[in-house]
């Protein structure tokens, strides 16, 4: 169990901000703007886009439950009693629902390319608890001859060094879930994507703030004042800020603004269609959104959208955004929660994508009467899925009487027919007066 000390965020962003000016001159000594947009860890859920992307994705991930199943010769069955069932299902750790726990190790993978958990354990060695540990504070060492080389072998040894502030712990790979999300180069670390999208968040972020200092602004665009003379320093400041303090700010918004006699204003035409403003939003936001495979119709931008190509990119959604974070959640969750014996026994955990794949009320009718009517489902199999109580009968398989082997098609046209197709082929109209004659003895 790892928790993080408490730092209040007040407190830290007072810390930050509280700069003297021998570290603002270092910092611009080193390259580095104090004041300028800061797009590293939290700081990027300040942009819109980013906030929103790494929202749908958590959620998405955290609403699907989770379940245990177990394979053997006679097929999959659902392991509803194992103990980890139960610690997945409702609650990984006394302080967290298993909804809370997921939308945290999502959003930590979104960050940082990296999430973790320690795994709480019992005497008898049993998986009694899942703590979510902050990325930040979590590093992974690799400790042989050949780490050097970036080469990682059966001789390597990984460890994982959390800094808890008061010591360095060190954890086994068998403590700790690690989950990579993005791109991994090594299969030990993954890629950040905050880092690799920098760019591209900086322009967010400025566009951010240019809208924010474009609406604080009581003038729709800056402009020049003219004046036939000279002014001192002095005189230029003291007009500067009466004449800002008079047209500045959103209480003198569209107001009229006073002039001595002798001075011009001139308004320099500069506005948000002429400066491509709109244009490079869209551009970053698209960017944004294909980085973490965020379809745009789930940003509430349905320029292009129909009905059609919404329930086809929500599909497309699942399987090229969210399954392969669920292929890598699972396939940890697996190796590192069930002992070796219960593994070879065909035990694993899958998440249940019906949530996100299941379609409306008439289309799903119509799925579940062509399996029951096709004979691989029974009547029962619809209604559990339906959350219905079973029905007397309701597990056996039902099939068209109708249906007969491809091998047989046409047996009765033939003369003498009796179901083997064996019998001789009759002519035309005696084939024709004998089907009347059977329909006849029929009826």
């Amino acid at each position: 169990m790892l928790f993080r000390r408490a730092v209040t965020p007040e407190k830290r962003e007072r810390e930050v901000l509280e700069l003297n000016v021998d570290e603002r001159r270092l910092l611009e000594v080193l390259g580095v703007d104090p004041d300028g947009i800061n797009v590293k860890g939290k700081n990027a859920l300040k942009i819109d886009t980013v906030y929103a992307c790494i929202r749908i994705l958590s959620e998405s991930v955290a609403k699907l439950p989770i379940k245990v199943y177990q394979e053997d010769e006679n097929g999959v069955q659902r392991s509803a009693k194992h103990p980890v069932y139960q610690l997945l299902k409702l609650r990984p750790n006394p302080y967290m629902s298993a909804y809370d726990f997921w939308k945290c190790i999502e959003a930590q993978n979104d960050l940082h390319g990296n999430a973790y958990a320690s795994i709480e354990f019992d005497r008898k060695g049993q998986v009694v608890g899942l703590w979510p540990m902050d990325s930040n504070l979590v590093k992974i060492v690799v400790d042989d001859d050949t780490a050097a080389s970036g080469l990682v072998t059966n001789r390597s040894s990984v460890a994982y060094q959390v800094n808890l502030g008061y010591e360095q712990r060190k954890l086994t790979p068998h403590e700790v879930l690690h989950f990579k999300g993005g791109v991994t180069l090594d299969g030990i670390v993954g890629l950040s994507p905050l880092d690799l999208l920098k760019a591209t968040l900086e322009n967010g972020g400025a566009a951010n703030q240019f809208v924010n200092k474009f609406f604080k602004q009581g003038l729709q665009a800056r402009g020049i004042v003219q004046y036939v003379g000279d002014l001192d320093e002095k005189a230029k400041k003291n007009f500067r800020d009466k004449f800002e303090s008079m047209a500045s700010g959103l209480n003198n918004a569209h107001r009229v603004a006073l002039l001595p006699i002798g001075y011009q204003y001139q308004q320099i035409a500069l506005n948000l269609a002429d400066a491509q403003f709109l244009e490079n939003t869209q551009l970053t936001i698209r960017q944004i959104a294909a980085a973490y495979g965020v379809k745009m119709h789930q940003l509430n931008d349905l320029t292009r959208a129909t009905y059609a190509n919404v329930a086809e990119t929500q599909s497309e959604f699942y399987t090229d955004t969210l399954q392969p974070k669920l292929t890598g959640y699972e396939q940890e969750l697996t190796w590192k929660l069930f002992l070796s014996e219960e593994i070879d026994d065909g035990v694993y955990i899958r998440f249940n994508v019906d949530a996100i794949l299941r379609a409306d009320l008439k289309t799903r009718y119509e799925a579940y009467r062509i399996g029951v009517q096709g004979g691989f489902l029974a009547p029962n199999e619809p209604r559990k899925l339906e959350n219905l109580p079973p029905m007397e009968g309701g597990d056996q398989l039902y099939l068209n009487g109708s249906y007969v082997p491809i091998t047989q098609a046409g047996a009765a046209y033939k003369k003498g027919g009796d179901g083997t197709g064996q019998g001789e082929e009759d002519d035309g109209s005696e084939g024709s007066s004998g089907a009347t004659d059977n329909i006849g003895s029929e009826e």
